[in-house]
This record gives C-alpha cells, structure tokens and sequence, in this order.
C-alpha cells in the first residue's frame, strides 16, 4: 500500500476563515431583504438532526442538513438567521447559488418561469461552536408554498470525521489558507456519503465531526472526549443536548468512519495510553460499545458498515477488521468491513484530504460495497 506524508492539520475547525467562494454566475440571483417571520414546519421536509425553537425556527449544528419544499410561482425566498454557515441553494435540482454566512435575512430568488418548483437548501460547512437557524420557505407575490416532497423510503446514517465532513474538499490545493481556508472550501454535499445517498435516491444523515476519533481526538486534542460525546445531540455545542428521533428515522445502512484520528498522530507524553497496543485496546472495546448503541438504537435488521482506509503505519484497518470478525463471531452477520483505497487518489483537499475527485473515487468504493449488502430496497 502507499504511503503518504503526516497530515499537517485535522485539528477541529475554527470559525472567521476569511475569503468567498468562487463562484460561475448562477442562473438566476438570490438577494439578502429584510427578515419575514418564519413559517410553518409543514412547508418544508428536514434531513438530518434538528431541533425546533420557541419562535418557530428549526435550529442545528451537523453538517449537510438540508431543508426541501416546494412552490408555485417565479420566486422562492429563504429565511435564515446563521452567521456561520455556508449553504447551497437548489431549484430543480440544479445549484443556482450559495449564500456565505449568510446571517438573519431572507434571500430570494427571483425570475423563475411561472409553475411549479422544488427547492431545496443544505448546508455546505461544518459548525460545532455554533448553532445554525432556518426559518423556512416563503413564495414571491402571487404564489404559494405547497406542501413538501414525501420522505425517501431509503435512509443511510453516514458516522465520522472531516473524511465523512467533507472537510476542504473543493480547495484542490492541499493548503487553502490563501483562498479562504477550510471553511471556503468544505462543501458536505459533495462529500462521498451524499453522492451514494443521491444515487441511491436515499435520505441520508452526516453526523460527522472533524478531528474527533472513537476514544483519541487528532493529536491527543480535547482529552476527555471524543465523538462519542457528541453523538447523541442535534446540538454540538450544548452539553447534555440529546436529539429526539421523531420516530421516522430507521437507517437501513449506517456507515461508520472513525479511527483515522485515533491513529493517525503519534501519542504524546501525558496521554492517558502508555504506549499504542493500550490505544489499540481501549478503541475495541469503545467500538464494540458505539455498536451495541446502534444495535440497541436501530435493531437487528439495519446493516452497520464499519469502514476503514489508509492510514501509513497504524493498526486502524487491522483493528476495524478484527472488532467485525469477532461480531460476525457472535452471530451478527449485519456487520460487515469496508476498507477503501485506490491509487487514482490525490489528497487534493485541504490539509492533504480527499478532494472532490477522491470523494466521487470512494463514493463509487461504496456503492460497490453496499451492492454487496442484502438490502432489500
């Protein structure tokens, strides 16, 4: 196998990396006016994990939430109030325009031919220092918000890292600082979960956190946690946050990426492992721990794909290979491996992570793999 030089950062992102995305001119303009009250849940479908606030805002912090509506009519206007986040709108489909913290406005878009649309709105960035806020769709004069598209009966749950993230995967430069730094350049929906979900025709959640490992952060960092702290809440940044499941989300794949930060960095004196079989211990006995909350969480029929790659010198995809060896062992043949690697990557992303090219090169790894699967949709 390859190998490849130390990352230079998946430290966990901050905010205020400056510069704009570099944009073709969109079809069609959205415009910053002045907030409208928000409107009621019923006109939009959510994916991923929110929570509703008291003024009827839906509030959150993962990356790759996305909100989808329908109107009649030759404008849509989103109602926002986020002065972190980066977004994608889409009319029909088609990207017409992203909207950089964009903070409490609602943006239109306006000149649409007169009919029936979709939109659909997804936040690009990852932010859990801060809680992101929308208030829903509203229609130009003349028209109407109609009620939205139904539910995908296919949904995949996507656990991970700044590799499940997207973390600087529009960059194509592996240091980014000069053209806005991470920030800019991570857009989660052209990460390799969402491309396999839309080819599926799934709905799909990206609980990813960057630089968090099962039970080691990258580099030793935040002792004390790790994403399990995390997983569990619609709200990263509050503590004790948990989401409710609001009874429709049954995962029939949840996909599992987590270790690249546990073993990627050498340990450091004064972490609470002495040397790296005592990492390698702790991991197992954690990830046996995430899975029997996922089995307890979602039953015996939702597949769990425990994934792995390249990570030079490390017991990571040894480690992950073995945990589903011994829960096949078990009886629980809905665990399977999933190691994925191929010689056409370029680590083109920000801080040598995968760019956009890799993430449609993993994308189709999992498809591969999900084929394999007998899932029955």
């Amino acid at each position: 196998m390859r190998t490849y030089p130390a990352l230079s950062r998946r430290a966990l992102l901050t905010a205020g990396a400056a510069g704009v995305v570099a944009l073709a001119a969109p079809a069609r303009t959205a415009l910053a006016r002045p907030s409208r009250p928000p409107v009621a849940p019923a006109s939009f479908r959510t994916v991923g994990r929110v929570r509703k606030a008291a003024d009827g805002f839906v509030e959150y912090s993962w990356p790759g939430i996305a909100f989808e509506g329908r109107f009649r009519g030759t404008g849509v206007g989103i109602v926002l109030a986020d002065s972190d986040n980066d977004y994608d709108v889409q009319i029909d489909g088609e990207t017409v325009s992203t909207l950089v913290t964009p903070g409490q406005v609602t943006s239109w878009v306006d000149r649409l031919a007169d009919g029936v649309h979709s939109v659909r709105l997804v936040k690009r960035t990852e932010s859990p220092w801060a809680v992101g806020r929308f208030g829903g769709f509203v229609a130009a004069g003349g028209g109407a918000v109609l009620p939205p598209p139904a539910p995908r009966r296919r949904q995949i749950e996507f656990i991970g890292d700044s590799f499940t993230a997207g973390y600087g995967n529009t960059s194509g430069t592996r240091d980014c600082s000069a053209i806005g730094g991470v920030t800019r350049n991570s857009n989660a929906d052209l990460a390799f979960g969402a491309l396999t979900a839309r080819r599926l025709r799934a709905d799909h959640q990206q609980n990813a956190f960057s630089g968090r490992g099962m039970v080691r952060n990258y580099n030793g960092g935040e002792p004390g946690t790790d994403y399990r702290t995390y997983y569990e809440r619609a709200l990263l940044n509050i503590p004790g946050d948990v989401w409710r499941n609001p009874g429709t989300w049954q995962p029939q794949v949840v996909v599992i990426g987590l270790g690249i930060n546990d073993f990627s960095t050498p340990l450091n004196p004064g972490e609470q492992w002495a040397t790296q079989d005592d990492l390698v211990t702790a991991y197992t006995s954690a990830y046996h721990g995430f899975l029997d909350t996922l089995r307890a969480r979602y039953g015996p029929r939702t597949h769990l794909v425990v994934s792995s790659t390249l990570v030079s010198g490390s017991p990571f995809a040894d480690t992950t290979q073995r945990i589903v060896r011994e829960r096949n062992a078990r009886g629980d043949g809905r665990i399977v491996h999933w190691y994925y690697d191929d010689p056409a990557l370029d680590r083109l992303g920000c801080d040598w992570h995968p760019s956009l090219h890799d993430h449609r090169i993993i994308s189709g790894l999992l498809d591969q793999k999900l084929a394999t699967l007998p899932l029955g949709w």
